[in-house]
């Protein structure tokens, strides 16, 4: 294929599926720009007890202290100014898709969210820039005592179960962009499953942002009791527009003794996103943990799924994927933290980049000195389609006891003249070669999503890809 050629239909059929956007829909709005005035003008719009308005307040004086991070993706460009930190599209939460507005319910309709939740879904929370505009849960979870609400209104009705666990795994001091949350954060979701109550069907959450140059700073705060098992989904889609928008959101995960939670990410935001998220889980005694997470867009997207396996036996286990083609900067990876004895870890990472993208992994397995008798495996694969991308391994592997071990491989490979040529001459052209060998390379990660979701994304992947032969 002529290279002009080849080029031309890299941008003709990268197109972004999901850059529709609903023009301006705003029912409320704090205006562009960050001050002390901003964050208490959203604490009182949101009537909040007076902790959580000093708790906002310090989390800004935080922000302002806290310097970008020396390390990773260049962010300096950055002018908090720019940005609309609260967004409010409705003046309420719907029960019904009927009852949601119009244009928000079009665009839902169109991301499938009514569909997914009638086929294979327990519950789903649905948010539109800052707040949710959808919320449902099966009669039958709710009469198991499953709590499943956004954290505005967790903090309303369950404040002293919301308070006890809220900032206590990622705290203000973190990072600057967790300070900024916490000064922010609007939406999300609350999740608390009672001893041994075990979900069947997977609950959801959906983010969209809409409104130009916004800012989505949503909170998750998810509980999993002992003996209690959960799967969450979250999906992410924004327009595609001139001017950045920014996400910076903060998870916070407990995972009680014997339980397991899986908690699965398909981030889809289109190019002109900075996605700049801090996840993090702890883990009880024989508890189980697995971030199963999924990089698709983002102009820069900085995101380290975290475990800290607290208790003895406990698991931890991330599988990723990062897709980076022009203009995108994947820097992503895991951190495990073996606090107790016996406890393993696996972190799988697989990154692809094509057409001068730059995907790194960026990871961290830290076994302490009392996490004596424990196991920790990272594998990183990187598959380069172009010879203007570029990838990084950058891994800090600490072991501080003489019964433990970590493995580490990294491998970085190119589709292959030998490799097209032997698919080719079974029957495949030459795009469905390189499609063949990109979804072998992804399969681990894949096979971990509900069926739905991963024909989802191997069609998002084939759509940003084909044509990348070179």
């Amino acid at each position: 294929m002529p290279k002009l050629k080849q080029e031309q239909e890299i941008k003709d059929l990268s197109s972004y599926k999901y850059g529709f956007n609903d023009g301006e829909i705003s029912y409320y709005n704090t205006g562009e720009g960050i001050n002390e005035e901003v964050i208490r003008t959203i604490s009182h719009y949101k009537n909040e007890p007076e902790w959580m308005l000093q708790f906002r307040l310090d989390s800004y004086r935080q922000f302002l202290k806290i310097n970008n991070p020396k390390w990773g993706p260049d962010l300096s460009f950055m002018n908090f100014d720019d940005y609309v930190y609260y967004i409010k599209p409705t003046d309420h939460v719907a029960t019904t898709w009927d009852d949601v507005p119009e244009k928000i319910k079009n665009t839902f309709d169109r991301l499938g969210l009514p569909e997914a939740e009638r086929d294979y879904l327990a519950g789903i929370k649905a948010q539109y820039d800052s707040e949710l505009v959808y919320g449902s849960m099966l009669e039958e979870v709710e009469e198991k005592g499953v709590i499943f609400l956004d954290c505005d209104t967790a903090l309303r009705e369950h404040p002293e179960l919301f308070k006890k666990y809220f900032g206590t795994l990622v705290p203000n001091t973190d990072n600057k962009y967790a300070a900024l949350n916490s000064a922010v954060w609007s939406g999300g979701s609350f999740i608390y499953v009672p001893k041994g109550v075990k979900l069947d069907k997977p609950l959801q959450a959906y983010f969209r942002i809409n409104y130009e140059n916004g800012g989505q700073f949503e909170r998750t705060l998810i509980i999993v009791d002992d003996d209690a098992e959960l799967h969450y989904i979250e999906g992410c889609t924004a327009p595609v527009y001139s001017r950045d928008s920014l996400h910076a959101a903060v998870v916070e995960i407990f995972v009680g003794k014997n339980a397991k939670m899986r908690y699965t990410t398909v981030q889809n935001w289109s190019d002109n996103v900075l996605n700049l998220v801090t996840k993090r889980s702890i883990v009880d005694t024989n508890g189980q943990m697995e971030w199963i997470d999924g990089n698709i867009g983002s102009r820069i997207n900085m995101k380290y799924p975290s475990i800290i396996l607290k208790g003895d036996h406990s698991k931890g286990q991330c599988i990723s994927i990062a897709v980076a083609k022009e203009n995108v900067i994947q820097d992503a990876g895991a951190k495990m933290i073996h606090l107790g004895k016996y406890t393993s870890s696996k972190i799988i990472s697989k990154s692809m980049t094509f057409n001068g993208g730059t995907a790194n992994y960026r990871g961290l397995v830290h076994i302490g000195p009392a996490a004596q008798y424990s196991k920790a495996r990272v594998e990183c694969d990187t598959l380069i389609l172009d010879g203007k991308s570029h990838s990084d391994t950058i891994p800090q592997n600490k072991v501080f006891n003489n019964e433990s071990q970590i493995e580490h491989e990294a491998t970085v490979s190119k589709v292959s003249e030998e490799q097209l040529f032997y698919l080719k001459s079974r029957g495949l052209d030459e795009q469905q070669a390189l499609e063949m060998i990109v979804m072998g390379f992804l399969e681990p990660f894949t096979r971990e999503l509900p069926m739905e979701y991963a024909v989802e994304l191997n069609q998002l992947i084939r759509m940003d890809m084909e044509g990348s032969v070179g």
